[in-house]
């Protein structure tokens, strides 16, 4: 049960589900994801942890950059679920939308200035 519950209070903040979606798309490094979602880096690193603890997402170096992604769920039976389900949720939502809008054009070499 530790698991589920894990999984369960990971997903029950607005911006990790929101994290959640925008890693969808690709795998982001967290300047990309504060930048995106208009939060604190320490904020971010903390909802990442939190969500990467649970095996929502995994992280891995390239280089200096730190990069996330969505987990395969093999962590669990919980966490794999819901990252499918997520998959085919909330994409209607006008935040998300809004997220998705404006992703394709945050990249870490215009944030950091490299």
């Amino acid at each position: 049960m530790n698991q589920f519950i894990k999984v369960m209070k990971a997903l029950s903040d607005p911006n990790r589900v929101k994290m959640m979606k925008i890693l969808q798309s690709r795998p982001l490094c967290v300047c990309e994801i504060k930048e995106t979602l208009g939060i604190a880096q320490s904020t971010a690193s903390k909802h990442l942890k939190m969500l990467e603890d649970a095996g929502l997402v995994r992280s891995f170096k390239d280089g200096l950059w730190v990069n996330y992604s969505l987990a395969d769920g093999s962590d669990s039976p919980y966490s794999a679920n819901m990252i499918g389900h997520l998959k085919h949720w909330l994409d209607d939502e006008e935040e998300i939308k809004e997220l998705n809008r404006i992703l394709p054009g945050i990249h870490r070499e215009n944030i950091v200035g490299k």
